[in-house]
């Protein structure tokens, strides 16, 4: 199924990953990254792509930069909105180690940018056939889930993503959007590391099985890596 696509944080990862599987199946990317011109791997995909894959500057954070992409797309219908852009706050580090720039930073990396971007992408999302926005999360920001404590930035600003998304989803409704949350599983990646236990290429497989299925009947889910629904 050909669609058109945009994906934040696509240089590396899941984003990367992402932007490979929609290509490969003939789908329109727009792939936004913060540095384009050290998105290596982005850009060789890019050159190979038949003129499918194109690369903007977009740091999500940034409103100039997230204006200028919505300019840039126009009247572009835009059937997928992935919004893949994350950071991990405090990594290594316990309570008593925390300091509030970098969890303010994160802050406004995974959870208000989302937000701005589905804001600003609306009109775009509203014209296509699909209408899906597509937040990547994880299963750390499920308060049910929390039985090992910690990680305190990356947790609070994913819950904070999570309720944001719920609500969008039942404001959107009517218009027809459907908006989803996705675990994409602990994957391979410079974010989640070596010793995660799926591959980039295993996560995305299953994350585009419930992708290319979600519609208004899923609007509002965050699903589990299997296609499971996860408790909040």
């Amino acid at each position: 199924m050909s669609e058109s696509v945009v994906i934040t944080g696509a240089n590396r990862g899941i984003g990367l990953k992402l932007a490979q599987s929609y290509i490969d199946e003939g789908s329109r990317v727009y792939a936004g990254c913060r540095k384009p011109e050290m998105a290596n791997e982005l850009a060789h995909l890019a050159e190979n792509s038949s003129g499918l894959l194109s690369v903007h500057p977009l740091d999500v954070t940034n409103e100039s930069q997230r204006n200028a992409f919505a300019g840039m797309l126009n009247d572009v219908a835009i059937d997928v909105l992935i919004n893949n852009a994350g950071v991990y706050p405090h990594k290594g580090k316990s309570f008593g180690q925390l300091d509030a720039e970098s969890w303010l930073t994160a802050l406004d990396v995974n959870t208000v940018a989302p937000m701005m971007m589905a804001q600003t992408l609306l009109p775009n999302v509203a014209a296509s056939k699909r209408k899906l926005v597509a937040s990547i999360t994880s299963k750390m920001g499920s308060i049910a889930d929390n039985n090992s404590g910690g990680s305190y930035a990356y947790r609070s600003t994913k819950t904070a993503l999570n309720m944001a998304m719920k609500s969008l989803a039942i404001d959107l409704y009517d218009q027809g959007v459907s908006v989803i949350l996705l675990h994409p599983g602990w994957v391979q990646t410079d974010m989640g590391g070596s010793q995660a236990l799926v591959t980039p290429e295993q996560s995305i497989k299953k994350l585009r099985a419930t992708l290319d299925r979600a519609g208004l009947p899923e609007s509002g889910t965050f699903f589990d890596l299997d296609g499971s629904v996860i408790p909040w």
